[in-house]
């Protein structure tokens, strides 16, 4: 019973680790959404001769009108971005340097309060995971007490189903509120195509680990309290039946001494007026002496 339950302990903790690594992860990277940006091309220069665009100024000749026959997408260039929960980054169209933003700042002011929910809900939920890992590593440490280790079970169950509701809630406002951005956000942010990074694969990742932990810790608190009932119930048994044949005994030996008892109070009886009564051997039933003597101390 120890071995089976330290093993199931042994991974709810494994489970609950694996969705604490994989939260951080995703909580501090920047690749919940990753695309594109269309943006229009800079003027060419002395130092950026191409992915320009010459608007017919002829150095050599002003006079001279240089056209540019650039039209559609090749007016733009396509950089690309990356979108964490906190910060938003994008490629710097003049170097290769990254320019990044508070994504705090892009969301629309309608959708902020949704945004720093997602943000407490996240925290929050990487706060009970870490809350159920001590107290599971605690379980570990105290396997010898059942009745300890049930407790300490119980909370870590409840506390790991807490951490993946809040988990499920942050990423499922993330979604929206990053949804909404793109339609109503800054439009020199506005994505031209974006998709799901692998912060957020990560992120998902996390809560699927946390609800594996948080069914295999119920598993182990339900099954360890059915087999601890089982062995209790079994244990109750044999001690009634154990009492039973105890009582039996005692009866029966009681019984028999007080026949005898009796037998030899009638027999100093007869011996002292001097008379032998015969006793006929039909009439000791000591089966009906059993039953009289029974109702008598009844």
């Amino acid at each position: 019973m120890k071995t089976r339950r330290r093993s199931r302990t042994l991974l709810s903790l494994s489970l609950n680790f694996l969705a604490l690594f994989f939260a951080i992860t995703a909580f501090v990277s920047t690749y919940w959404c990753v695309g594109t940006q269309r943006v229009p091309k800079p003027k060419c220069s002395k130092l950026r001769t191409h992915q320009c665009i010459d608007y017919g100024v002829n150095e050599t000749d002003p006079n001279k009108v240089v056209y540019s026959w650039e039209t559609g997408d090749d007016r733009f260039l396509f950089r690309q971005f990356h979108t964490g929960i906190w910060i938003s980054c994008e490629e710097n169209i003049h170097d290769e340097s990254e320019r990044c933003r508070s994504f705090i700042d892009l969301a629309p002011p309608s959708e902020k309060g949704m945004l720093w929910l997602s943000l407490v809900s996240e925290l929050l939920y990487i706060l009970l995971l870490m809350v159920g890992f001590s107290l599971m590593c605690i379980e570990l440490i105290h396997a010898s007490n059942i009745i300890d280790g049930l407790k300490l079970n119980a909370f870590a169950a409840v506390f790991t189903v807490l951490s993946g509701l809040l988990g499920m809630v942050a990423h499922v406002m993330y979604t929206q509120v990053f949804q909404v951005t793109v339609s109503l956000g800054p439009p020199d942010w506005r994505p031209y195509n974006w998709d799901y990074g692998w912060s957020f694969c990560v992120a998902w990742a996390s809560f699927t680990c946390c609800m594996g932990a948080s069914v295999t810790t119920l598993n182990t608190y339900t099954k360890t309290v059915i087999e601890f009932r089982h062995k209790r119930k079994t244990f109750e048994q044999s001690l009634r039946e154990e009492h039973a044949r105890e009582a039996y005994g005692y009866f029966r030996d009681h019984s028999l001494h007080s026949i005898s008892k009796s037998l030899d109070v009638y027999s100093s009886q007869s011996l002292k007026s001097g008379r032998r009564t015969p006793l006929p051997a039909d009439s000791l039933d000591f089966a009906d002496f059993s039953t009289s003597l029974g109702e008598e101390q009844c």
